[in-house]
Parts: structure tokens; sequence; C-alpha cells
């Protein structure tokens, strides 16, 4: 390394130190001062240029595609030399969209009954019912509720002090998965969230709760700590809906992105004009000093307080205040002289900048999304980030296409999750190909099929449906380790202040923020709470006694008893070998509590086969 090279290395470690020692770090670093962006040039990034049409490509296999997304992936692979997997087999794609739209596994009827229909249009049926079952509301807000850092307390709690926790969180909850049954119009999902009640849409104003249940700091009296609030909201709402970190431009211009402070303290101006509160259905505040104390109709929302705008708070500091900043959409979505937002807070004008077709983001990073939730991967990769520090989209032409479509449709969720679903990409077998996998090692062009993991909510409420005790109740959460809890998970508790060790464990993210997407992780502790919970204990024996019943007429032990563990939790049939194994198994004498069967039946629900869709 040349010496030229190392001032800079050096420069980052003394900035470290003087952070450790309390000296001042304000010129350690330079800034992009607002005057030095070319916003002409900004304005030509990718995310930042309006959706255009995209026209259909030219392909050579013509009879392959069945949506129209199937021929911008097609033409990507003929490009290098790939071709797409064949189709799935029939219990492979029941399992795959029963899973991907209801967050269920399919009944072993309803395996048998799909698998012997011989209609061209049977899928096309299944996607159809569905899409109109409850459980699509469910799942989908299994995915939306952590962008939302969904809670019901906050990270903090002094003493027996519960007043700003939230004990009807589960309104918020309840609106979203009414919302994505509904199929209501994805624009109209935006501004609800951020100013139904200024939009006069009495009947939503449950949809507040997005702001509503945001984080309450401890001792937010101090102007500091409602500056943290409300970088929070700034943070959570352009992260959630454009896909752009504003947040980053609290002290400084951003350092990559085309935001700068004026952009961040406009915005947050809305929110410092905006006050958290609990409402009865009179429209009274609520004033409970104890969660407990709150009347049971009650919503957590937010209302206009008095209209200010924010001085910009130089290097983020309360105390050191620079110019006035008015309350407005950011400059590279407003052209070159944002309007300033003069109605109330400022809440009703921010939802529709965000949500107006004109946006180049908002279409984009919802189809992003839910491309990412039925594939495993996003068209681009950093979800909540698309500027110059994220990913570029994986297929540009894709996406705009997608986003263009989505909107013509009536910015429909259904109508784009069917699309997808019933796309011949979609549909492909997950197998691999040492061909293609040479060439494309990490299937980015999706030459087949992406093996998923389930999530916790799906692995959870599976061995409920397995076991027979799972209840499609909603209403007020209930802790997930409650042995009287049977409801799906996503009406679980919760908490900022401790999430659920299991919830945790599983990869569940954090609810103090805002998060784009989730690890999978696999852990010791995890197998060890497959093997040793009451849970998975519990329903083992439960789904044994079950399938042992004699209204079924199996012999116990038997080989239809195990062809029967098979269809009901892998959805198949077991083959010769695996039907030997667990027949040798279960002659064995048990060596614990449990029966053999009972131990052969918690295999199967800890498999990878389970935790994993083709």
């Amino acid at each position: 390394m040349s010496f030229t090279q190392k001032p800079l290395r050096l420069q980052t470690v003394a900035v470290f130190l003087m952070m450790i020692l309390g000296f001042s770090t304000a010129v350690a670093a330079p800034i992009r001062e607002s005057g030095e962006i070319d916003w002409k040039k900004e304005r030509e990034f990718w995310a930042f240029r309006a959706p255009r049409p995209q026209p259909v490509p030219q392909v050579r296999h013509k009879r392959w595609p069945r949506q129209e997304l199937d021929y911008f992936i097609l033409a990507r692979l003929e490009q290098n030399g790939l071709s797409p997997s064949p189709e799935a087999g029939k219990r492979t794609l029941i399992r795959r969209i029963s899973f991907d739209l209801t967050g269920l596994p399919p009944t072993p009827e309803e395996v048998a009954v799909f698998v012997a229909d011989r209609r061209p249009d049977a899928y096309a049926l299944l996607v159809e019912r569905l899409l109109a079952s409850q459980s699509f509301g469910e799942r989908m807000a299994s995915l939306w509720l952590p962008l939302a850092r969904y809670a019901e307390d906050q990270a903090h709690q002094v003493g027996d002090d519960t007043k700003y926790f939230y004990p009807n969180a589960f309104k918020y909850r309840e609106w979203v998965i009414n919302a994505f049954n509904r199929d209501l119009p994805y624009d109209q999902f935006v501004e609800l969230q951020l100013a139904a009640d200024t939009l006069g849409h009495t009947n939503d104003l449950a949809a507040l709760g997005f702001l509503g249940l945001g984080p309450k700091y401890y001792d937010r009296g101090q102007l500091s700590v409602m500056a943290d609030e409300w970088e929070d909201r700034v943070d959570t709402v352009s992260r959630t809906f454009l896909g752009l970190t504003v947040a980053c431009a609290r002290c400084h211009d951003h350092k990559f992105d085309p935001i700068t402070r004026a952009d961040y303290y406009g915005l947050a101006g809305i929110f410092a004009s905006t006050k958290m509160v609990t409402k009865s259905p009179d429209g009274s505040v609520e004033k409970a000093e104890k969660a407990d104390k709150i009347s049971v109709a009650a919503l957590h929302v937010v209302e206009d307080d008095k209209p200010q705008d924010l001085h910009i708070f130089i290097r983020g500091n309360v105390d050191r205040k620079g110019p006035l900043a008015p309350r407005e959409f950011i400059q590279i979505l407003s052209g070159d002289h944002p309007k300033p937002f003069d109605l109330g807070s400022g809440r009703q004008q921010l939802a529709m900048a965000i949500a107006a077709p004109e946006n180049p983001l908002t279409a984009r990073v919802m189809v992003n999304r839910i491309w990412g939730a039925f594939f495993g991967r996003p068209i681009v990769s950093t979800p909540s980030n698309f500027g110059h520090s994220g990913s570029l989209p994986a297929n540009t032409e894709l996406l705009d296409a997608l986003a263009m479509r989505f909107m013509r449709e009536g910015w429909s969720i259904k109508t784009l999750v069917r699309e997808i679903v019933l796309s011949a990409t979609y549909r492909q077998d997950s197998l691999s190909n040492p061909k293609a996998a040479t060439i494309d090692s990490d299937n980015q062009l999706l030459w087949r099929m992406n093996r998923r993991r389930l999530s916790i909510e799906q692995w959870r409420d599976s061995i409920l449906l397995f076991s027979g005790k799972l209840e499609n109740d909603g209403g007020k959460s209930l802790e997930l380790e409650d042995p009287t809890n049977h409801r799906r998970t996503v009406y679980a508790r919760i908490s900022r202040l401790q999430l659920n060790n299991v919830l945790m464990q599983f990869d569940y993210p954090d609810a103090n923020v805002h998060a784009e997407k989730r690890s999978t992780t696999t852990t010791p502790i995890q197998k060890l709470y497959e093997m040793n919970s009451g849970f998975v204990l519990d329903s083992a024996k439960t789904i044994a006694n079950r399938l042992a019943d004699q209204k079924h007429g199996l012999k116990s032990n038997s080989a239809e008893q195990v062809q029967a563990a098979y269809q009901l939790i892998l959805d198949r049939a077991p083959d010769r070998f695996e039907k030997k194994l667990a027949l040798d198994f279960l002659k064995q004498p048990p060596i614990a509590e449990l029966s053999r069967w009972d131990e052969y039946v918690q295999a199967l629900l800890i498999s990878n086969e389970m935790f994993y869709v083709d």
C-alpha cells in the first residue's frame, strides 16, 4: 500500500477515537452541500426516472410464456444461452402456491382433488380460491407489518407505567388484513395510513396506526427526544413507501443520494406538526396512565397539532439552529421548486405526493417487494434502498413493465399477485441443472424456481393445522407461548421491549425499526427448540393420535399410517426407502416419554423438507 493511501484510513481511526473520548468530530468528514448536486444528472438515475412502457421482448421459445412477465425472463435466459426449467409437478405447485398465498400448507384432501383435476384451468381456479380466502390477507399482513415496525409496547418501561403502550394495536393489524383481502388499491392503502382522518375516511381511521404505533421514547418532553421520534417517522415512511433512506440527511446532506438536509427537515416538520393520540369512538383523547385502563374500542392514531416548520439542526444538534426548512416533499421527486405543504400538518399532501402516479418510486418499490415475496429474491436486492448506495435492478425492463401495469390495473395487489403466480416463471421446478448452474450459479436469471425456507409464522401455523387445533379467530393479541393460543402467528403479541424468544430465534425482525427483509439463519438454538419445546412435543403427540385414530382405519405403526403422516405433513407419499426406514424405527422400543410414533411425527415436523418450499 502506498503512503498516499494511508491518511484516509488514519483519519477514520482518529474520528473513531475522538468519538470514544467524547471530542467533537464536527470537522472530521466533509459533506456534500446541496449546491453541489447536479439535479439534472440525478434525475437521470434509474430510480428517479418515471417507469417507461416496455416493448415485449422477442423470444425464440414462443410457446413457453404464459404471462407478459415471462417474455422478459425468457429473453434474458436466451441471451445467456439458458433455457427455463420444466414446470413443477402438481403436488409441488399446490404446496408452493398454498404457502405463498395463504401462509398455510394444503390439506391432503386438497392435494388429492387438485392432482386428480384434469381441467386445463385447474391451477388458475386454485389460485382464485386462495386469493379469495381470509388467509390471503393474513399472509400479506405478515409481510407488511415488519415494514411498519408494528409493535404493541415500547422499548422501555419505567416501573409499572404503561401509558405509552398500545393495547389496541391489533386494530391496525386487523385493518391491514382486511385491506389486502378487499384488494384496496395500493395508492389508497398508502394514503389512508398517512392521512385517513384528513381525507374523510372515518371507517379507516385504524389505518393511522402506521404512524400512531410508532416508538415513543423516554423523556419525550425534551426537544432532542422528539427529534429522535421525528427521525423514526421520516425513516419509516421514506423507506417503506419510497425505498429511500431520507433519514440519513438528518445531520448533513445525504452522502450518496440527492437528498438534502432541507429535504429531511421538510418531512420532519410534518411529524413535528402531528401528535400521537389514543382516541375513543366518541373522538375524545384517552389519558390513561396504564395500558389496561384504555377502552377496548379506542384507536392508537395521529392527528394534526399546531403546524410548524423546523429549523435545520446543524449536525443534528437541536441547540444549533440553521435556516428554516418549509414542510414539503423531497426535491428530487418534486421538480426544481417543491410546493410547500400548507394543509394542516401536511400529512395529506405528503400522502398524495407519495401515491401520485407520476412518483417514479412508489409503484416500483411495492412491485419489488411483492416479487421478492414470491421468488425469494426481489428484483432490486435492497428493497428499501433504491438510491445510489443500493443495488441496481437485476432486470430494469421487467421492473418498469410490472410497475406500469400495476398502476394501469388500478394499483391492485391481487392482480399483480395473480400475474406472478400464473406465470411460467413461477411454475418452474426448483431442481438444479449443472449446465445452468455453471453459467448462473446464483439463479439471478431465474432459470429455475428458488427453494425458500418457511417463516416462523408459516411453520408454526402449519403445525397447528396438522394438529387440528388451528383457530381462525383474530382480535386482541395473545402471547405466542400461551398454551391456549391456537391462533395464527400473525395474531401474536409483538413487543419492542422484549420480542418473544421463539420469534427472535427464528428471525422475526426487531420491531423497533423498519425491517426491509428477514435474515435466514440456522442455529443450534433453533434445533434445540424444535427437539425440546413443549409446543412441538405436544403437537407431535396430538398429530400422532389423530393419525392413529381408529376412525382412519389404520393399523398402529403400519405402512398406511406412515403414508398418512407423509401426506399430511409433506404433501406426498413416502418412497420405498423412506417407508422401510420408518417401519424399522417404529419397531424399536421407546427410550423416552414419547412413543416411537410420537418421535417419528416430530422428526417429520422438524425435517428440512418440512421447513422448505420447492
